[in-house]
């Protein structure tokens, strides 16, 4: 039987990048996957083709994130599709205007945090509701958070992701006493459209990005959601509160 059979999962920025591998390799392990995702209706209804080809069951919600009553939004649409949720996985954020502190705006600096911070905070709390004892919740965040220096042009989210790190060890603690794990998992740079621009067209800034790991290569979108599934499945039942390193050693 597969890992997370009869489970529902949840996957925020679901429809690309590290949250479509991350909503992949879920529905692999049996479980109903709800793709969310902002704006691109075509990438989500992809993902969702992806999950089912592959044997598995998944569902599409549109809801954006960062304004006020986004993770009502969110639930309600859920609600319509799902009667509870098993594993949470707080993916979706933005990197903001690559512009230091210096050219950080206070309009893109409260974009950021609202997107990354504020967002996954009242995601859980309106989730808790529907999340079952025993579940999961897995929270996407950075090295940078513990080697800022890497990339000194995205200050407000290194920031940002400092705080989901401590909001992890926070719930954990509280969570606990319902069995639920709180986890959240580092990816260093990672081959997504995201980071297109620089890493797939600039052969130079792609073998610097490989040298960082020992494994010599750049992290791919399956690397951090292969981690992510042990985090979600019962073998990490004893795990919570933890920060895990999914930078392919590029912070050793």
């Amino acid at each position: 039987m597969s890992a997370l059979a009869g489970r529902t999962a949840l996957v925020t920025g679901g429809s690309r990048g590290i949250g479509r591998a991350i909503a992949l390799r879920l529905g692999r392990e049996g479980a109903r996957v709800a793709v969310h995702y902002a704006h691109d209706d075509a990438a989500a209804g992809k993902t969702v083709a992806a999950v089912e080809e592959a044997g598995g069951s998944a569902f599409a919600l549109r809801a954006p994130l960062g304004g006020p009553g986004d993770a009502e939004a969110l639930w309600a649409a859920f609600d319509a599709r799902a009667d509870g949720v098993d594993v949470l996985v707080n993916n979706a954020g933005i990197t903001g205007e690559r512009a230091g502190i210096g050219g950080t705006t206070p309009e893109d600096f409260d974009r950021v945090f609202a997107v990354n911070v504020r967002a996954p905070f009242f995601v859980v709390q309106h989730g808790l509701s529907r999340l079952r004892d025993g579940g999961r919740i897995v929270n996407v965040s950075t090295g940078l958070t513990l080697r800022p220096g890497l990339m000194t042009d995205v200050t407000a989210y290194t920031m940002s992701k400092g705080a989901l790190d401590r909001f992890t060890v926070a719930l954990a603690a509280e969570l606990g006493p319902r069995g639920i794990t709180v986890n959240a998992v580092a990816p260093g740079v990672i081959d997504t459209d995201m980071n297109a621009g620089w890493l797939r067209d600039d052969d130079a800034a792609r073998r610097a990005t490989a040298a960082m790991s020992p494994f010599g290569r750049v992290g791919t979108p399956e690397d951090v959601a292969d981690v992510t599934a042990f985090l979600a499945s019962d073998d990490a039942r004893w795990v919570t509160g933890q920060w895990i390193d999914a930078t392919g050693g590029a912070l050793v």
